[in-house]
C-alpha cells in the first residue's frame, strides 16, 4: 500500500487487527526485516510496516534527513488518522521514533532499540568504517550517519509516550548513549539485553516481537 505524506510516498504493508503498531527499520534496509515479528505481532495489533524514505518502495532521490524522514512519519499517522500508536523503530528508525514521539500526541508507546541521538554516540569502530566506505563509495545514506542525528535532551524531555529504550549488550551504540535517552525521556524504562548486538534479536527474529508483546501489548 502506498500513503502520500507531503512530499513523498510511504509504502507499507498492514495486517493484523487491535491497536496500532508501526515499524521502522534501520539504515539502508526496508520492511521486510520485520517479517518474522508481524507473523507474531498481528495477532495483538494491526501492524505497519514502512519503508521509510529513500528505501524500499517509497519515494527515492529526495533529501534524506532523520527530521524529514520524523515529520513523514507523523504525516502517514494523520493520513490513515491513527491514533494510540505504538511506534517501534530499529537504528535509524529509533532515531526517527525520539524525534516524531515529541511531535505529534498520536503516539502514546515508544519502543527503540540501538539509537543515538548524535554520530559521537556510536562507536568509533563503525564511525570509522562507515567514513571509510564513503570514501569509496559515496552514498546519501552513510553521510546520513556520519553527520546526523542532533538531538536535543530537551526534544528527549518532550516526549510523553510510554517509552522502552533497548540495546544489545554488544551493540553498535555507546552504552553510554543508551542510558542517557532512557535516563532523559521522562519515565523511560531501559534493557539492556546480554548476548544480543545491535539487530540479532531485531532482523528476520521473533525476539523483538515478544518484547513489544509485553510491553504493548495489555
Amino acid at each position: 500500500m502506498i500513503a502520500n505524506c507531503g512530499e513523498v510516498q510511504l509504502y507499507y504493508e498492514k495486517s493484523g487487527q487491535g491497536r496500532p503498531l508501526v515499524l521502522v527499520h534501520g539504515n539502508g534496509e526496508d520492511h521486510s526485516i520485520f517479517n518474522e515479528a508481524v507473523a507474531l505481532l498481528r495477532e495483538r495489533f494491526t501492524c505497519y510496516a514502512l519503508d521509510s524514505r529513500g528505501h524500499g518502495r517509497s519515494s527515492r532521490g529526495v533529501p534524506l534527513h532523520y527530521r524529514a524522514m520524523a515529520a513523514d512519519l507523523c504525516a502517514f499517522l494523520e493520513a490513515l488518522d491513527l491514533r494510540d500508536v505504538l511506534l517501534y523503530g530499529f537504528s535509524d528508525g529509533g532515531i526517527v521514533g525520539l524525534l516524531a514521539a515529541g511531535m505529534t500526541e498520536r503516539i502514546t508507546g515508544l519502543a527503540v532499540s540501538g539509537a543515538n541521538l548524535s554520530p559521537r554516540g556510536v562507536k568509533s569502530s563503525l564511525r570509522l568504517r562507515i567514513a571509510l566506505e564513503n570514501l569509496l563509495r559515496p552514498s546519501p545514506l552513510l553521510q546520513l550517519m556520519l553527520r546526523e542525528p542532533d538531538i536535543r535532551d530537551e526534544e528527549l524531555r518532550r516526549i510523553r509516550a510510554k517509552t522502552l529504550v533497548l540495546a544489545g549488550s554488544g551493540d553498535l551504540i555507546r552504552e553510554r548513549e543508551t542510558r542517557h535517552i532512557a535516563k532523559t525521556v521522562p519515565g523511560a524504562a531501559l534493557r539492556i539485553l546480554p548476548g544480543e548486538d545491535h539487530g540479532s534479536y531485531i532482523v528476520h527474529s521473533e525476539k523483538i516481537a515478544r518484547i513489544l508483546l509485553a510491553f504493548g501489548g495489555e
